[in-house]
């Protein structure tokens, strides 16, 4: 697959566009999360609330990421008890981590590839799963994205790179 540069855009809080961008990946994170939960533990499998937030930082930007990345866990759990409470602070962790990673990646490389959103993934994952290792005290729900959810983060990888590539190209 070849990769060709893409234009990236860093909005401001000032901007219009910002909240507009924010509020329709964030319509993305409560849609996708539900769809998923039809399929019995999808959610674990597909890891859906991350996606939106991932193509929102990578194209838009960090401020676009942030706002998805906080929003969504929260509008999911005031809409639809999920995630549970006690999730509430590893998803905020993990979203805003793959919101700044990804927003990062996206200004120095300027390009969405394979490799660079694998490598997005994985940095959110890692830091993500280190973050919940210590407030569950569990390495082994630490583990789960990663166990149960490898699927769902090959969606993510290859998702992305689909719509950063093809559909956000302009």
């Amino acid at each position: 697959m070849s990769t060709t540069n893409v234009n990236f855009y860093a909005l401001n809080y000032s901007e219009r566009n910002t909240y507009l961008w924010a509020g329709l990946f964030l319509l993305g994170n409560i849609l996708l999360p539900q769809l998923c939960h039809l399929i019995p533990q999808g959610g674990m499998m597909l890891l859906p609330i991350y996606f939106f937030t991932l193509i929102g930082a990578y194209k838009f930007g960090w401020k676009v990421g942030l706002l998805t990345a906080v929003f969504s866990p929260l509008v999911n759990h005031a809409l639809f008890g999920m995630p549970t409470t006690e999730m509430l602070p590893v998803l905020l962790i993990k979203g805003s981590v793959l919101a700044l990673v990804a927003a990062y990646v996206a200004k120095q490389y300027q390009k969405a590839s394979l490799l660079l959103l694998l490598a997005v993934v994985a940095a959110y994952q890692i830091i993500g799963g280190a973050a919940e290792a210590l407030i569950t005290g569990s390495m082994t729900a630490a583990l789960q994205d990663i166990r149960i959810g490898m699927l769902g983060i090959l969606v993510q990888i290859f998702g992305a790179y689909i719509l950063l590539n093809y559909v956000f190209k302009k």
